[in-house]
């Protein structure tokens, strides 16, 4: 297991490959141009189109790519810009254990490990383990000085009037990752280890050889239908803007959770020490009890979520707007928690909102579509994203290269599960 001291500052630019940044897109609409395979090799290999430059479509073009597949990666926008660039990074080992997606998630935090082992995660992406408290707290009244809590368990920093404090996670069961970071990491290895090739572009739709009986997929078509970039699979990954896909509309329906974010930067990181912390927090402002979460970050930030409400996702990321009343609340949530993240003690540097993609029975959809060959979507993954990414890039591609995953069982997550419960 990696430790990380608190007191070990992790550049602000983290390393990631310039192959990334300088990305540029390919125009040529022929087949044997979207590979940098020769013919012979092309035969050989299984040509993976994913789409989403997410957590979940990033995992899985890493794993497919390392299981020797010819992988072409299609981004709208650009890399982990959506709720893969904006979320906490929060990892729990057992917290699924009540849930259907419980083995996904161990194996998920398993991989994590491995993962930041084999990419140097600790200085890549800030991969660390850490320890989760609960506490219950109400909101700080303008100008009052916090008083140190009188639980002497609490790290120094929390001198906020907090109560009623556990223990939720520990070392061994829970840690973090700086999610955009870890996205953009996974594929810089993918793209320069592995050949995956990245493509800007929208994807309009899913090319079917209709011939087949109920369908096969053969690629996608970019938007405008100029340009169609062949495949022998496809991979559907785009988070809560998935029902814009026919194939996946047609069957299941995929909202948007919207959360928004801030990130402090306080003037003393040093005395921030890596403590992730789950709030019952009671607001004076109209009496509101909300379930706010901090999470201290081995760059010397602190990242503060608030609580999700489910609303219209717009077009496209860049989109998503940033509601004033959100942020404020955050802003009082962390100078209530301590001294350390009051205004002029820490700096605001991004306020931020983004979607969580949810299905109707709150799990995720994995696997193949049952109306069309070769075409397997991921997604639905919630506030769990970037817990579930690895083992959720692993089984797709093990589902899409062999057949059967093993690593975890994805029938409870098959999109089947849908079919005749579609709601209008």
């Amino acid at each position: 297991m990696v430790l990380v001291s608190s007191r070990s500052a992790i550049p602000a630019n983290f390393p990631w490959f310039s192959c990334i940044r300088n990305l540029l897109l390919r125009s040529s609409s022929s087949p044997s141009s979207l590979s940098p395979m020769d013919d012979n090799k092309e035969q050989q290999q299984q040509r993976v189109v994913v789409c989403g430059g997410g957590v979940i479509g990033v995992c899985s073009a890493y794993f497919l790519a390392k299981k020797g597949a010819a992988v072409t990666l299609v981004e709208k926008s650009s890399i982990a810009c959506a709720a893969s660039g904006k979320a906490g990074g929060f990892l729990a080992l057992d917290w699924c254990d009540s849930e259907p997606i419980s083995e996904l998630a161990r194996a998920s935090f398993n991989l994590h490990r491995s993962l930041a082992l084999e990419l140097d995660g600790t200085q890549a992406y800030g991969y660390r383990p850490l320890n989760a408290l609960g506490l219950t707290l109400t909101e700080k009244i303008q100008n009052q000085s916090l008083a140190t809590s009188s639980n002497s368990n609490l790290p120094a920093w929390l001198d906020g009037p907090a109560k009623d404090t556990k223990t939720m996670g520990t070392t061994e069961t829970t840690a973090q990752v700086h999610p955009q970071l870890f996205t953009r990491t996974l594929l810089s290895t993918a793209v320069a280890s592995h050949g995956v090739e990245v493509i800007i572009g929208e994807v309009e739709q899913v090319e079917v050889e209709v011939e087949v009986e109920g369908g096969r997929a053969q690629g996608v078509v970019l938007k405008g239908g100029d340009r169609v970039i062949a495949a022998d699979a496809v991979v559907l990954a785009l988070g809560p803007w998935s029902c814009r896909m026919p194939l996946v509309s047609s069957l299941l329906r995929v909202s948007g959770l919207k959360a928004h974010s801030i990130v402090l930067e306080p003037r003393d990181p040093a005395a921030i020490t890596p403590h992730a912390l789950f709030l019952s927090y009671y607001s004076l402002q109209g009496g509101k009890s909300t379930d706010p979460e901090v999470y201290p970050r081995p760059t010397g930030e602190v990242y503060i979520c608030g609580s999700t409400v489910e609303a219209e996702v717009p077009d496209g990321p860049e989109q998503v707007a940033v509601e004033p009343e959100s942020i404020k609340m955050l802003q009082r949530v962390a100078a209530s928690v301590s001294s350390h993240l009051e205004e002029g003690e820490a700096h605001l540097k991004t306020q931020q909102a983004c979607f969580l993609p949810c299905t109707d029975d709150g799990q995720p959809a994995i696997g193949e579509m049952p109306n069309v060959k070769g075409c397997y979507v991921a997604t639905g993954h919630g506030c769990w994203g970037i817990l579930n990414g690895p083992a959720t890039g692993a089984a797709v591609a093990e589902l899409v290269l062999d057949g059967l995953s093993s690593i975890v069982d994805l029938s409870p997550f098959s999109p089947a599960r849908f079919v005749g419960v579609r709601k209008q």
